[in-house]
Formats: C-alpha cells, structure tokens, sequence
C-alpha cells in the first residue's frame, strides 16, 4: 500500500490479555477443519445434513475432456453413523446407507469404476479410459475397508485403491493405536490376512499410506503440530529446525519403510504413495518416485485430465455430512480456484505487525483476538502480512519467517496462518513484496537497487518504496531464495504481490536495466533517450510491464515446488485501470494482471487517491473492469478502512455502503484494509453481513 498507510498505527493499542494454547491438539484442529470445511462446502447444518434426504439437483451436462477421470476419497465406513459420534467422532466417516446410495448412484448415473491399472496403461497409451471413468480410494486401513467396503465393491464389481499406514498396520494386537492425540483399538483396522484376501480378488490395490508420517510433528516454537510430510521438524532443545538435507532423508526413509513392508506382506510394491491430509510438495513427489511409487493422491478438487501429471492426482473428500446431493456437485467441481465454478472472495487484509509484540503472552492475546474476530467475521480470506514494517513505509526491513537473507522479527507467520487456516477456516494468503526489500547494509545485493534517471524532478522518487533491481541478476537470485524459504517453512493457500513491484517512466536506469535495455531490447541504453522517442518509450515500457510480471510468474513456480496448489493474487493502483495511458507511471496493466493471476486485488480506495466523489470515483473504477470481459470473475475490490490523509479511520457504514454499490453494479469480490482488530475498527457488527459468507453462502 501506499508509504503513509502504517505510521506506527499499532502503537499505543490495548492489548487483550485473554491467551491460546501454545501447544496445539493436531488431531483437535484436523477435525475442526474438517467440520468448517462440510459446513462451509454444503451450506447446512450437520444435524440437518444427517436428516431426511434432500431432492437431488440435476447434474449439470459439462463433460470432462476425453480420457479424463475423477478419484473419489472415503475413509471409514460406519453402520449408525451419529450414534458412534458418541465415542469416536470422525468427520471423514462415512454412514452404511449413505455409501450403499452413493455407490448406487455412481452405478446408475453411467459413471464407471476403473483400476489404478486402467489409469496408467491410459496415460502409456495402452488402452482408454471409459466416459465419467471414476477411482474409488479408502485411506487409513480401517477395518471397514474389509468387513462393510469389499462386500459392496464385489455386490458391484467395482475396484479400488486401499492406502495403508504401516505404523498403525504393524501394531500388534491388543495394543492401541496412536492415532493424533487418540488410542484406538488395534482392532478398528485391518490385518495382514484380510488385506491380503481382498487384494486376491484382484479388485483390490494397495497404496502407501506412509510409514508414521499420518501425524503433525513440531513445527515452530509456539507449538505447532503441522502434517509431517511438509513440515520441517523445530527441535525445541536445538531452537533449530531441521536442514534441508535431514528432512530429505526423513522423508525418504519413510517412503522406502513402507514400500519395503508392504512389498515384504503382500508380495509386490506400492505404486501410489496417498498423501497424509493431502498434505504433500513436489520434492516429496518425485521422491515418491524415486521409490517406486509414481503416482501420488492429494485431496485436491477437480478433474484429472490427460494433461495432469500423475505425480499430483486430485481426490475429492467425502465428508460424514456429505449427501447425494453434495457427491452430485462434487462431481462437477473445476480444477481452479479450490473446486469452485462461481467463486466469492470476502478479504480481510491483516497486518502481522498488529499481532507481533516482544512479550510473547501479549502477543498470544494478540492472536486470539486476531482469531476470535476472523470467526465471527467469517470471510473467505485473509491477506496476511509476511514481513515486518513496524516504520510504516511499505518496505520489508524484516521478516516473519526464517530465511538467508533478511533479520527475522519472529518466528511468527507459520504459527499465525497455521492458526487462521485450521481454528478460523479461513485461506490464507502470504502477503509478500515483489522487488521492496531492505537488505542489511553488508549484503552483496544491498546496493543493486531501482535507480532514478539523472536530471529526473524531484517528483519522480517523492512516494516511491526502496526496491531491489530485478534487472540486477543477483537481486533476483536473492528474493527467489527469500520466496524459497518462505515455502519451506510455511503453509499457505496463497501469495498476494505487493504493490511495490512497480517502475515508473524515470525508472530503472540502473546499469544492470541500462544493458539489459541494450542487449535484450535492443533499446538505447539511457533512459533520456528512450524517452525522448515515442515508440521507443511505448516499448520501454511494455517490456518493463511483461518483465515484472514475468518474474512474479518466476517467484509463483518457486513457491509451488512447497504450495503446488497454490492460488495467486497481485495489488494493482486504481490509476493503471481507470487510465491505461499510465502504465508508463507504474507498469501495470489490468489485462496483463487478468491473464496473469488468479484474482488481481485493485486498490479501490477513493480517499488515498484524493477523489472528490468517492461513489462516483468507484463507480468509474467498477465500469473500466466490466469493459473487460470476465475481468469480474478475477477481481477483488479492496477497500480502505482508514483515510491515512488525517489517520482516522473510514466509518464502517461507508465501507458498507460502499461494498453495496459495487455489488449492485456486478462486483463479485471485495475486502478492506487494514483491520485493526484491536479497536474494532472496522466495527464487525456493522460490516458482517457483507463481509462474512454466512451472508453469501459458499463451499469453501
């Protein structure tokens, strides 16, 4: 945002004394997010979704691409579904008679069951695959895979795919199971001999499951308990965490462990490695490979079709509250934006700096004021700052995150994004810079920054942020590896692009952009002199629009190595979109943002741009991004909540009204910032019914 947002604005702001755990429940978050994941997919109660049956909708006629085929991911299958509640309440579980009528369904409805084995001769050429071709896979090894899922699957002839834990398998008898913070009994999960029955039957294949990876291991100081497959380990007694190379060979080990023991059992290796929790990277991928398993399973949303790679197979999850009309939708959800055909962003942009405190018990009563307003609010999303900017001028002096090149404040993002994906349900963006990074003093790239023409005005630096030159070679390599070290220790559903990455028309005149103009251009190598021409200054400054988005498409591709289903969203100033001339002040464009990103978030504030009329101001903006057709569907308006011209904040009435005008005249995204949670402000009582999707209801 612009340099005046933040002047110190959380200094002097009460802090609440009420605090969280330190140590999390892994097992009690999974399930709670679990729970907020049915509610929020089926709009319904989950006392009302195990009522009477609801009518079926009717299936909308939108085949997948040839060849194409869709996995669907249950767990247990339970007789008296609600009754066992009472003792062990799992949300991935699944009633008897709902299973029967979704299997009927699927048998009835001209979907067919195939085998792993059908997927890959498909994929090899060797066959195809027959229309609306479906993979049934049941994870964990529960006792009902034999005694209630195999019956049926032979009632059918239909296969399927059974994932197995070794460590949970290789319990001996009469010895419970550790499963999260519960002791099961060993006999809630299958034997050697039953597994070995079913695969005999030849409809049965079996998939890894891990070794002992179906846990949540330590993974930050506050606590944590993040799926081990992505995690890497914190040792408290090191205050350490684990090296590149150690979580490498623990990943590894576990992969070989189990398909050595199920090759040992059952005669034959593992071709699929499932994924715990879905929770996996592309390094655990092609590690998976490495070990004999090609194929790997996520709990991804949407189609696999024959351009997706089998390294990252989409499952959809069936959930207890999941009904025939539920699987029905499933069955048509889309690859992109999390399984949702018509998405509705509601964003809430937050500032870490408002939860950070020295005093590590103001700053856990920080986060659970942070928590309890996202509950109560209920948006979709939340923008959550990575780096530090406690002087307010937009430049990252350090981060929230472990990493090579910057001071790190606190350990503090994973434990706060972690937090707000699992108690609050929300997705959670990484709020990053693109190029606006201070780097210490002695840093090699400290100096190879964005430089101003000589004999430009005085005008041409006044509000501009400090950034590092992306023309500079090891500027790059530098905020690649900071991106890298973000992946790597944090889980995120998404990167929002600060509004930093911006050059103006003095800007960059950097050796390195001088002769990157010349040798890449084959422009002159003074910025005076490209300006001096027309065509030339046009192409200047295309090139330098399509060379910052490409390297944000650069920094996208590093963070998907850790995040592979990661969403994206960039800043864009209102001035690119209501004057397409001024892509010369800041070299961004709409259209270039539209068919970059997944959402492009358009900084829809009237009283930072001075506007004489902020509803009219709106009004024109919301008119340029309807010109563009579909731009709608990509776009999020994102609000002030503060006017920083006298640091007051904006009434929360405004900011309703606002959000009405633009929702009559065809908005379908929008948010604010900044939220000051401690004050209230924006009062929640007033904005909830248009920021929280209790008011609008969607899945995710």
């Amino acid at each position: 945002m612009a340099n005046q947002m933040k002047r110190d604005m959380r200094l002097g702001l009460a802090h609440r004394l009420r605090s969280i755990r330190a140590q999390d429940a892994f097992w009690l978050l999974l399930a709670v997010a679990l729970w907020c994941s049915a509610l929020l997919w089926t709009g319904r109660a989950s006392a009302q979704s195990m009522g009477p049956q609801t009518p079926l909708p009717s299936a909308i006629a939108v085949p997948d691409p040839e060849q194409s085929f869709r996995v669907l991911c249950y767990h247990d299958i339970r007789d008296n579904l609600r009754e066992s509640f009472r003792t062990w309440p799992e949300p991935t579980a699944v009633d008897t008679d709902e299973f029967i009528r979704q299997l009927s369904w699927l048998n009835e409805n001209g979907y067919h069951p195939v085998s792993l084995q059908q997927i890959i001769d498909a994929r090899a050429g060797r066959g195809k695959l027959p229309e609306k071709a479906i993979l049934l896979t049941f994870d964990d090894g529960y006792k009902s895979a034999y005694t209630k899922v195999f019956p049926l699957l032979k009632q059918f002839n239909f296969p399927a795919v059974i994932a197995i834990v070794g460590e949970w398998i290789e319990t001996p008898a009469g010895t419970p199971v550790r499963f999260g913070d519960s002791q099961v009994p060993r006999a809630e999960f299958l034997s050697w001999n039953e597994i070995r029955e079913m695969t005999a039957s030849g409809l049965i294949e079996v998939a890894s499951h891990s070794h002992g990876m179906h846990k949540g291991i330590l993974a930050n100081p506050q606590g944590n308990s993040i799926p081990a497959a992505v995690a890497r380990h914190f040792h408290a007694d090191k205050a350490a965490y684990e090296s590149d190379d150690d979580y490498a060979s623990r990943i590894k080990g576990d992969l070989i462990r189990n398909a050595d023991l199920l090759q040992r059992e059952l005669g034959s290796r593992p071709r699929a490695m499932v994924w715990p929790y879905g929770a996996y990277n592309m390094a655990a991928a092609r590690w998976a490979a490495e070990a004999g398993m090609p194929v790997t399973m996520n709990l991804e949303p949407g189609p696999n079709t024959p351009q997706d790679t089998l390294l990252r197979m989409r499952r959809t999850l069936i959930l207890h509250n999941h009904r025939l009309a539920d699987l029905i939708e499933a069955l048509q959800e889309p690859a992109s934006y999390g399984g949702r055909h018509d998405p509705l962003e509601r964003v809430i942009h937050v500032d870490l700096d408002y939860v950070y405190d020295a005093d590590p018990q103001r700053q856990e009563a920080n986060l659970s004021a942070l928590l309890d307003r996202i509950v109560r609010l209920r948006p979709t999303t939340v923008y959550l700052q990575a780096y530090a900017d406690p002087d307010g001028d937009g430049v990252a002096d350090k981060l929230y995150f472990p990493n090579r090149h910057l001071p790190m404040r606190a350990d503090l993002l994973s434990r706060v994004a972690w937090q707000l994906k699992t108690r609050a349900g929300v997705k959670v963006y990484a709020w990053m810079p693109v190029m606006a990074f201070k780097l210490p003093a002695e840093h090699p790239a400290a100096t190879h920054v964005v430089t101003v023409m000589p004999g430009a005005p005085p005008a041409a630096s006044q509000g501009r942020y400090h950034r590092l030159s992306l023309f500079d070679p090891l500027a790059r390599k530098t905020i690649k590896e900071i991106y890298e070290d973000l992946g790597k220790h944090v889980v995120f559903a998404g990167i929002l692009f600060h509004d930093d990455a911006t050059l103006s028309d003095y800007e960059d005149a950097s050796p390195m952009a001088l002769a990157h103009y010349r040798d890449k251009w084959q422009l002159p190598a003074s910025v005076e002199t490209i300006r001096a021409d027309a065509a030339l200054r046009r192409r200047w400054t295309e090139g330098k629009t399509a060379y910052i988005n490409a390297f944000t498409v650069e920094l996208i591709k590093t963070l998907r190595e850790y995040q592979p289903a990661l969403l994206t969203a960039r800043n864009i100033y209102a001035q690119p979109v209501l004057d397409p001339a001024s892509e010369e002040w800041f070299a961004q464009t709409l259209p270039s943002f539209l068919a970059t990103y997944d959402f492009t978030a358009i900084m829809a504030m009237p009283y930072m741009e001075g506007a004489a009329d902020p509803e009219q101001w709106l009004g024109q903006l919301l008119a340029k991004v309807k010109a563009q057709p579909g731009a709608l569907q990509k776009t999020i308006f994102e609000l002030q909540s503060r006017d920083w011209r006298n640091d007051q904040p904006v009434r929360a009435e405004t900011l309703v009204a606002h959000w009405r005008l633009l929702h009559l005249g065809g908005a379908r995204h929008w948010g604010y910032y900044p939220d000051d949670f401690h004050q209230n402000q924006p009062d929640e009582n007033v904005i909830k019914a248009a920021i929280s999707v209790e008011t609008f209801p969607i899945r995710r």
